[in-house]
């Protein structure tokens, strides 16, 4: 009995902690601005945030994005920042990298909207990468290739190889299906390299990561860490600065924040604490805020 109040308390807590959330989101203003990304010259590592944790990847003469969204609203959640580009205004898409299932990141209208506009503009649907068991999801959303693959495995598309690598979180996309894989990708060619984490709580794997693959720039999320217990299955601040550290690479990008508010934490407070961590560490220099939109060459 006292078991089962406990349990009814805590759904309550819960309960009434995510309909903050929704009213929050509700009547908060969309901020942010739209642009056109620049495209790169021969050579060039181009990297355009689009928000939350997508990413326009121009590299090995391949126009690659990673879990894209554009959605206004996430079910009940609205988007609290604008995608920095339109999906019109992107360059026919080659590849698509999905890191797992969740709705945030597998958004499956902002996947059907790439697949027809590549199609549109260069008469051929996208390549997209998944982690196992979800092909599934993506089937039907008009690519040219599903490939599924394994952690450490590769594959390549030109001159880009793509490495899925592990992480730390889950792969379900509703409770019963936990049999699906996550994780994150390493891209590669002859100049470049760089690392998308995906949602990952802190881990070794980071050591090792950066042991077998090197990448030079480190795509890292800083938010959704609160209540404490989120850090089971998502970085905090102090938790990305230190996998940046164990990767041992140049650049640190922050994503997975300020889009949807996801957790309990104020929306302004990851980029805060980022800034105080990265002062502390002595590597403000190598911490790189992209706005959304607004295309980084390296």
């Amino acid at each position: 009995m006292i078991k089962s109040t406990l349990n009814s308390r805590s759904l309550r807590r819960r309960a009434g902690a995510f309909t903050k959330l929704i009213r929050h989101s509700a009547v908060t203003p969309r901020t942010g601005a739209v642009h056109k990304p620049m495209l790169v010259n021969d050579g060039e590592l181009g990297l355009t945030f689009i928000g939350h944790s997508s990413f326009f990847i121009q590299m090995a003469g391949q126009n690659t994005i990673i879990d894209p969204n554009f959605a206004r609203w996430l079910f009940v959640l609205k988007r609290l920042r604008k995608p920095g580009v339109r999906v019109t205004d992107l360059p026919a898409i080659d590849l698509v990298l999905v890191t797992h299932a969740h709705f945030d990141h597998l958004h499956r209208p902002s996947l059907r909207a790439i697949a027809q506009e590549t199609r549109r503009k260069s008469g051929r649907g996208p390549i997209i990468v998944v982690p196992h068991h979800v092909f599934d999801l993506v089937s039907d959303l008009g690519f040219e290739d599903v490939i599924e693959v394994d952690w450490w495995n590769s594959c390549r598309h030109g001159a880009l190889t793509v490495t899925h690598v592990p992480s730390r979180h889950w792969g379900a996309r509703i409770l019963n299906d936990s049999h699906r894989g996550y994780g994150g990708y390493v891209l590669r060619d002859h100049k470049h390299s760089l690392y998308h984490a995906g949602d990952t709580a802190y881990f070794s794997g980071f050591r090792e990561i950066g042991r077998r693959l090197a990448p030079k720039v480190a795509l890292l999320p800083i938010g959704a860490y609160n209540p404490p217990q989120f850090r089971n299955v998502h970085t905090d601040p102090a938790d990305a600065t230190r996998a940046f550290l164990d990767l041992n690479a140049r650049w640190m990008i922050p994503m997975h924040y300020g889009t949807f508010r996801l957790s309990q934490e104020p929306i302004e407070e990851p980029l805060e604490l980022l800034k105080r961590e990265a002062a502390a560490r002595g590597i403000e220099d190598r911490v790189v805020v992209l706005e959304e939109g607004v295309t980084r060459f390296f």
